[in-house]
């Protein structure tokens, strides 16, 4: 199956999970897995959350920040992958001055 996420709308949302600025998003959603493509603006942030039910990737395609993982913080560049098992938290940032463009994978886990 292939996913054209130019077919998908686009969705601005502010603040999410209680995070700070815009985040656009084009999302496909089943029954086991949620699939992203997404932007995180200059100066935004995902609020910090725990994946109780699932579990997240992250692959960066361009851009710079930070993940707040459990209490670590960690830099990412483009080509990276940032991993939240089931049972911890995170948080992205976008402290750079260009859009953060990646795609994440959110499995079900029940």
């Amino acid at each position: 199956m292939i996913i054209d996420f130019n077919k998908i709308d686009e969705e601005a949302v502010f603040n999410f999970k209680g995070g700070q600025g815009e985040l656009d998003t084009r999302n496909f959603m089943d029954s086991k897995n949620k699939i992203m493509k997404s932007r995180l603006k200059p100066g935004a942030s995902s609020g910090y959350h725990k994946h109780e039910q699932n579990s997240e990737i992250v692959y960066v395609i361009s851009g710079t920040g930070y993940f707040k993982y459990d209490d670590i913080e960690e830099r990412f560049e483009a080509g990276d992958v940032h991993y939240c098992p089931m049972g911890h938290s995170h948080a992205m940032f976008n402290d750079g001055n260009a859009d953060v463009f990646y795609l994440a994978i959110v499995p079900e886990h029940h």
